[in-house]
């Protein structure tokens, strides 16, 4: 009989090539990123803006837009928060498979850098209990979704989200045979119903597919596109520009007052859905489109 030796014990050791990322760097990055993303508006929303206001009809719709476009200068000027809603803090976070966040836990880094973030750059903190209504006095805790992808880098996006805009969102279960007949009446109807509540003009995420809560979160994640981007795929690059027609053919205009700019985008992200259903998201967010990314 052969002996039986004892066992080899396994180990798991971090191949030497792995990228090691501190926590201290992780919050010194989120801290800059709250503040430079409530003080300065992304050049696809100035230029968005800009074009916005040299097309736009109404008299009063293009002095609201040249209103926001100095609203927008004075922030990033005097480096003071563009609207007082200064946001939830949520995050979109890829995660490379051969990094290793180290000294600390990466969602508590995450934390402490809105924390200090929104102390030093004085940004409203608007996160409460939702019974008591008593809030958390430091912005915290942040919504944080993370994504484990190839390589080594750590990609953090920082996108504040205002209660107004928020509140305006929606997530329904149409039937498979709405179609896209059922989606564009959803989405259009959705915006109308809104009115002036989430400060046009807005930009439009629209989730299709997936399941009720993943419908929610690709809404959500088609507001990080840059205004100027087409879609891809060709067939939902010109869904996306019907839906957005049919919105500012809706007359409500900039901060609701009339006019032919009521949002200044759509953007679609589409995933695959069960047979028995369709699932249906709409994510608004207000001019005030902010967003700020880092790569480590």
């Amino acid at each position: 009989m052969r002996r039986k030796g004892k066992p080899k014990p396994t180990s798991l050791v971090l191949s030497n090539s792995m990228k090691q990322i501190r926590c201290k760097k992780i919050i010194e990055q989120v801290k800059k990123m709250c503040m430079e993303a409530n003080f300065e508006l992304g050049d696809d929303v100035l230029q968005a803006f800009n074009a916005a206001q040299a097309d736009e009809e109404s008299p009063i719709g293009k002095e609201i837009m040249g209103i926001l476009i100095e609203n927008a200068r004075i922030a990033q000027d005097e480096s003071i928060p563009m609207c007082q809603d200064t946001g939830f803090a949520v995050f979109f976070v890829e995660l490379g498979d051969d990094v290793r966040i180290v000294d600390g836990n990466l969602i508590e880094a995450i934390n402490e850098g809105v924390r200090q973030g929104y102390a030093e750059g004085y940004l409203r903190k608007s996160i409460c209990h939702p019974f008591t209504r008593k809030n958390t006095g430091d912005n915290t805790p942040a919504i944080v979704h993370i994504e484990p992808v190839p390589g080594d880098q750590l990609k953090i996006i920082f996108a504040p989200k205002g209660g107004g805009s928020e509140n305006m969102s929606r997530v329904t279960m149409l039937r498979p045979s709405d179609g896209k007949k059922g989606i564009k009446e959803f989405v259009v109807n959705r915006v109308r119903e809104s009115g002036a509540n989430p400060c046009p003009p807005t930009i439009v995420g629209v989730g299709i597919g997936g399941t009720f809560e993943k419908a929610a979160l690709l809404a959500k994640k088609a507001l990080l596109r840059p205004l100027s981007s087409v879609h891809p795929d060709a067939e939902l690059a010109a869904f996306e520009k019907e839906i957005l027609q049919a919105i500012n053919d809706s007359g409500i205009g900039p901060q609701g007052l009339g006019g032919r700019t009521t949002s200044l985008a759509v953007h679609i992200e589409l995933f695959p859905c069960h047979i028995a259903s369709l699932p249906v998201a709409v994510n608004i967010n207000c001019h005030a489109h902010r967003h700020k990314e880092v790569i480590l």
